[in-house]
């Protein structure tokens, strides 16, 4: 299934509209929605198209986890944003994953939400992890600066995995920050994937358990109540 609508925004450019690919949950009721956000440049107005490798790279990532967790009611969203820059100060890539989020509270008004993020996106997921029923935040290779703010991960599940031969974002900075999360939940867990890099493909099995076990410890065993 895909969706689409206009999200709010301030950006001076002509706007463009996000979309989203649902995997259904594979019970009567869903009880967990895994929203994936794919990566992206520091600032871009050139729209992002499904054939970029940003967002081709979390096509396998959603599939497996919706393998996994639709069994058990989890559904996974997979967001394409208009553009593909983070873009300060607008913030366009966050204000996507906002609008995400309240398409979801609207379809599933009771399901918890997972995010995963891979580069960027790791960074958007880490920011909107303060929305309501935001349960748990996976960030994979994320973008990370130093002053990423904290205090809204507290009784979240947090985490961060970087492969140690990534060159594109910082191995250093992820573990740096998962050091500061711990001041609000102890929840935080930062792992390594030795030899890999940014694109997550060599030893992607093991990005891939650590990703669906990660949201698998989240996911409750009863479908969702109304």
């Amino acid at each position: 299934m895909h969706v689409s609508a206009e999200p709010t925004g301030d950006s001076n450019t002509p706007a463009r509209r996000p979309a989203l690919r649902v995997l259904p949950a594979g019970t009567p009721r869903t009880n967990t929605v895994v929203l994936l956000l794919h990566g992206g440049k520091i600032a871009s107005h050139e729209p992002a198209r499904g054939h970029h490798l940003a967002y081709l790279r979390m096509v396998p990532v959603a599939r497996g986890i919706h393998r996994a967790g639709a069994p058990a009611g989890a559904a996974v969203w997979l967001l394409r944003n208009r553009y593909r820059g983070w873009n300060e100060p607008v913030l366009d890539a966050v204000a996507d994953a906002r609008w995400a989020l309240e398409e979801i509270s609207t379809r599933h008004p009771r399901a918890q939400i997972v995010l995963v993020g891979h580069s960027m996106g790791g960074r958007v997921a880490l920011r909107v992890a303060d929305a309501e029923r935001v349960t748990g935040v996976c960030a994979l290779a994320p973008w990370i600066e130093d002053d990423e703010p904290i205090e809204h991960l507290a009784d979240r599940s947090v985490l961060i995995v970087h492969g140690t031969a990534d060159r594109m974002t910082s191995p250093t900075a992820s573990a740096a920050f998962a050091r500061r999360a711990c001041a609000v939940t102890p929840a935080v867990r930062n792992e390594v994937v030795a030899g890999s890099g940014h694109a997550m493909l060599r030893r992607r099995g093991r990005w891939d358990q650590l990703v669906q076990r990660f949201v698998g410890s989240l996911v409750p065993d009863r479908e969702e109540r109304r």
